[in-house]
C-alpha cells in the first residue's frame, strides 16, 4: 500500500526530502563551514566589543549605507585582498552583505584562510536595518563642509 502510494507520489516525496535537507543545511551549514551565524542583536554586541566589520557587498551598495566603519571588500575580491584584513587571525570578524548569502560564502573563505572567530550576520544589512539599527553613509568630498 505504501509502496504504491510512493510510486504514484514520488515527486512529492522528493520535494519533501530536498526541503528537509535544505532546512538541515540552513541550521547546521554555518557550523559546518567553521563560522557562526549571528542575529543583528548579537552583531551589535560584537561590534560594541570591537569586532572587525567586513562588508562584502559591491562598492555601490556600500555607499548606500554600512555598519559602523566597516571595511568594504567585495566577495569577488576577497581572496586577492585578504591582506587588508586584521593580521591577528583570532580577531572577531563580523561579515555581512545585503541578505546574508554572499557573506556566508565570504565567511567560508575567511575560515579557509585561517581566521577562527568569523561571524556571518544572518539576514545581512537588511536584518540590521529591520531591527532599527543605524547605518552610516559616506558623503562625497563635494558635500563635506570646510
Amino acid at each position: 500500500m505504501f509502496s504504491e502510494f510512493f510510486q504514484e507520489q514520488w515527486p512529492l516525496f522528493l520535494a519533501a526530502f530536498v526541503i528537509t535537507l535544505m532546512l538541515i543545511y540552513s541550521y547546521f551549514g554555518d557550523r559546518l563551514g567553521g563560522f557562526k551565524g549571528v542575529s543583528a542583536s548579537e552583531a551589535v554586541r560584537l561590534f560594541n566589543d570591537g569586532a572587525f566589520m567586513l562588508d562584502v557587498r559591491t562598492a555601490g551598495e556600500y555607499k548606500d549605507g554600512f555598519i559602523g566603519e566597516a571595511t568594504n571588500i567585495s566577495v569577488t575580491e576577497l581572496n586577492s585582498r585578504i591582506g587588508n584584513l586584521p593580521a591577528d587571525k583570532e580577531t572577531p570578524i563580523v561579515v555581512y552583505c545585503q541578505t546574508g548569502a554572499r557573506s556566508s560564502r565570504a565567511s567560508g573563505t575567511l575560515v579557509k584562510n585561517g581566521y577562527s572567530n568569523v561571524y556571518n550576520l544572518a539576514g545581512g544589512i537588511m536584518a540590521w536595518k529591520g531591527a532599527g539599527y543605524p547605518v552610516g553613509t559616506k558623503k562625497s568630498k563635494k558635500n563635506k563642509k570646510k
